[in-house]
């Protein structure tokens, strides 16, 4: 007898070829019925008898595609029609229904060997894609998922393209972006010296709607001459700027010392690391050395920018690659294999580190690119330093003018901008730096349901947004620091875009407690209740949350900047908390900033006021710091400190760092964020098992206090103690005081748990020592497993923090 079920599948399974996927798995237990996408996910009607009926249930979730993400499958009974197949019908749109949107896929091996074979009419498209790969999230507009609400709407499919999307058992049903030379998106190359070729150059007539059908042959011999031209503007050292998947890119020879110089001062990103793409696997092993896990990450559907440990002792001088086995069968291969045509990557590529972002190819375009060339390339965003990325072709053809040699551009529009997301290999699995492209939009499931929509506008720095509603949170890709009006429109477009698709009407703002930040000030515009949350409780409830635990609990969180309530800029902070609120347990001693953010801009600044704060300015181990400062530089530091002038107090541990740093001679004068405290870490001595020890001074909240370690730090300098030896036992002695003051916090409250978060602990050295030494102690220390332990993860923190104060009302 036959029965039916109504069965509605959530998650996302959207642009994943899930539809294809139920059309196969009906057939084959012969079950008759229909599948739609909807706004809210996926729907079927299903006949079949019970048992049938109950292994179909069961595939959708255990059998379902790779990129498929099912969150539950709920099945109602209803009423037989009969049906005599199963069929996929159009997509159904309900209002103020919601679903989830899958991020960009990179290229799959299927799409990957079509690329490389001369018989396939998709032979060397840059464009190629399926349903298990390929651009998602920067090309939808609008749910359901479906060509018309896509940036694909302006390429009608030619006939063979139409055949294979209304296949269901082809790979390519229903596959948004599919397209070929015939009917797709092509390539321009704009730049010096490409005058004589007009059909290569973009302009705003390129886009002109319908697009226009072309001859396959003749399409693909254009577009192999332009990326035959586009690769020899790299060979001759030049800088190339490409459209990618979420945004132009600025790419140039890793191994070309003067161009990724020239790519620095036009960029203006001077002393900050560049992430390098590899040609393959293979290559990037000649480079780095390379573990299992991260190898897996790198070759990832994600394909995400990997911090790799370089082999010896960083880039530059005697990085002579080390050949490895030709063990990659990938795209290209063959061509890759000794291809690699300098031995040396450039000294400028991330001058005084131990580690390299690596990332592998992601879309067809860099396979071509990085297959053709055999070389690595800098891939960094296409942007001037602190802007946001490129997106538009106008765009990138005016602001991108005075860094690129040429512009290799293609007419597929972005609708939304998708940095590269940067990640590492930790002990407990993929740790985030910057969550974007592969990861975003997906949602972070919650432990508890909210009644209530909830947008946390995230920090200054670092910025994300996040939108809570259900037992969603939806954590925006990256968004920048918020230092300027390109970055606060995108910070706008992003909130605007995720209301759209997600269907969430926001009735509550969350922000930080800063009154000069951005953000804060846009949330004050919004008209919706607010809630104001300090900067390193959201750090420490985001973490909480994402393990289930609302409290209470240890949160130690440790970064450079965050808005206290007393009016001093904390961030060295251990608080007991749970989700609505928190106790201030302990902090890191105060030190004086002289001239604010200017302290964090030179370290020596910081040093000097940190010393003269703790009365060691007169320590013979400070002679070397106070030599190297500007005529008059002292006098004035300290008549500002002394005068409180533009001189706040910090308990930042990560201006410890900094202080520290130009103490050693390290750095003084910082081109980035966070690098002193980088080449402080990188320049450790791993073989010293020394510490310092700080002191804990009891009160009714406790104080770290550093003098005793800063004076250790002046005795050993005094004494010629080499700056390796000093900075492993000043990191010894940071871990040494978190675990000793977590596990006072533990004895006096009885919790266990200790969520670590803020910026320092990107800090592989601290952050390994924390929780070995928490694990050791007895206690359960927790981190971040879906967001970045930085400010990326703040604004999730923020949304936790407000649903829990309202959940107490």
């Amino acid at each position: 007898m036959q029965h039916a079920v109504s069965l509605h599948v959530t998650g996302v399974v959207q642009g994943v070829g899930y539809r294809p996927f139920v059309y196969t798995l009906a057939r084959r237990l012969g079950v008759t019925g229909w599948v739609r996408n909807a706004s809210d996910g996926v729907w079927c009607i299903a006949e079949a008898s019970p048992d049938v009926l109950a292994a179909f249930e069961r595939g959708l979730r255990d059998e379902a595609p790779p990129m498929a993400v099912v969150e539950s499958v709920t099945a109602l009974a209803a009423i037989p029609e009969g049906f005599s197949d199963f069929t996929i019908v159009a997509s159904h749109a309900e209002e103020g229904a919601m679903t989830l949107v899958s991020p960009d896929i990179a290229t799959c091996e299927s799409c990957a060997g079509e690329l490389l074979d001369p018989a396939d009419r998709r032979y060397r498209y840059p464009f190629i894609n399926c349903t298990n790969c390929g651009p998602r999230f920067t090309i939808i507009e609008d749910v359901p998922y479906d060509r018309p609400k896509t940036t694909m709407r302006d390429f009608p499919m030619c006939v063979e393209c139409a055949a294979e999307y209304g296949d269901p058992a082809d790979r390519r049903f229903h596959a948004q972006p599919d397209a070929c030379f015939v009917c797709g998106p092509r390539l321009y190359l704009n730049g010096a010296g490409l005058a004589n070729n007009a059909d290569w150059g973009w302009t705003p007539n390129s886009d002109a709607v319908p697009r226009p059908h072309r001859d396959r042959e003749l399409e693909r011999l254009r577009s192999d001459a332009i990326l035959a031209a586009a690769a020899q503007v790299l060979r001759d050292g030049g800088i190339l700027a490409l459209k990618g998947l979420g945004g132009f890119q600025l790419a140039c020879d890793a191994t070309n010392e003067a161009a990724v110089s020239r790519l620095r001062d036009r960029k203006r990103r001077w002393g900050k690391p560049f992430a390098v793409m590899m040609p393959s696997l293979v290559a990037a092993r000649e480079y780095c050395e390379i573990s299992d896990a991260e190898a897996a990450l790198l070759q990832s559907p994600p394909a995400p920018i990997v911090l790799l440990r370089l082999r010896g002792e960083g880039v530059g001088e005697g990085r002579a690659r080390v050949p490895q086995p030709a063990e990659d069968s990938g795209l290209f291969a063959d061509a890759r294999r000794g291809l690699l045509e300098r031995a040396t990557l450039s000294d400028a590529l991330a001058p005084g580190l131990k580690e390299l972002g690596v990332m592998l190819p992601y879309t067809p375009l860099h396979h071509i690119l990085l297959g053709d060339l055999g070389i690595p390339l800098v891939m960094t965003s296409g942007n001037l330093s602190d802007e946001p990325i490129a997106t538009g072709n106008i765009e990138a053809l005016e602001r991108l003018s005075t860094i690129a040699d040429a512009v290799l551009l293609h007419d597929r529009e972005i609708c939304s901008r998708y940095d590269d997301s940067v990640t590492r290999a930790g002990a407990c699995g993929t740790e985030f730096l910057r969550r974007a492209r592969g990861y975003a939009p997906f949602p972070v499931r919650l432990p508890f349901s909210s009644d209530v929509a909830i947008l946390a506008v995230g920090p200054e720095q670092k910025n994300t947004v996040t939108l809570l509603t259900g037992e969603y949170a939806f954590v925006s890709q990256h968004i920048g620091d918020m230092e300027n009006a390109e970055t606060f429109d995108a910070f706008e477009r992003t909130i605007e875009l995720y209301e759209r698709l997600f269907r969430i009407s926001p009735q509550v703002v969350a922000y930080d407690l800063h009154p000069e930040y951005l953000a804060t000030k846009h949330a004050l515009t919004l008209g919706l209740p607010g809630i104001g949350v300090q900067h390193h409780h959201a750090h420490v409830a985001g973490v909480a949350a994402e393990h289930g635990i609302d409290g209470p609990f240890i949160g130690v969180a440790l970064d450079g900047t965050g808005y206290g309530p007393d009016g001093t800029i904390w961030g060295g902070e251990v608080l007991l908390a749970t989700l609505a609120g928190f106790e201030r347990v302990a902090h890191l001693a105060t030190m004086p900033m002289p001239g604010g953010a200017a302290a964090i801009r030179r370290p020596a600044r910081m040093a000097i006021g940190t010393l003269a704060g703790f009365g060691l300015l007169d320590h013979p181990g400070a002679a070397p710091l106070r030599s190297r400062l500007a005529e008059a530089e002292e006098e004035t530091l300290l008549r500002m400190i002394e005068r409180g002038v533009n001189s706040p107090l910090t308990s930042s541990m990560g201006r410890l760092f900094d202080a520290v740093a130009a103490i050693c001679g390290v750095r003084d004068d910082a081109r980035y964020e966070g690098q002193a405290a980088i080449e402080l870490e990188a320049l450790a001595d791993p073989a010293e098992g020394g510490s310092y020890a700080f002191r804990l001074l009891d009160g009714e909240t406790s104080v770290i206090d550093s003098a005793p370690v800063l004076e250790a730090v002046l005795d050993d300098i005094a004494h010629g103690v080499a700056a390796p030896v000093i900075s492993a036992r000043f990191h010894r002695g940071v871990a040494a005081a978190i675990v000793g003051e977590c596990v006072r916090a533990s004895v006096a409250t009885g919790t266990r748990t200790v969520a670590l978060s803020g910026g320092v602990f990107m800090n592989r050295l601290v952050a390994d020592r924390v929780r070995l030494g928490l694990t050791e102690a007895g206690l359960q220390p927790i981190t971040h497993i879906k967001l970045p332990v930085n400010d990326g993860g703040v604004s999730f923190g923020q949304a936790v923090v407000a649903w829990a104060r309202r959940h107490e009302l």
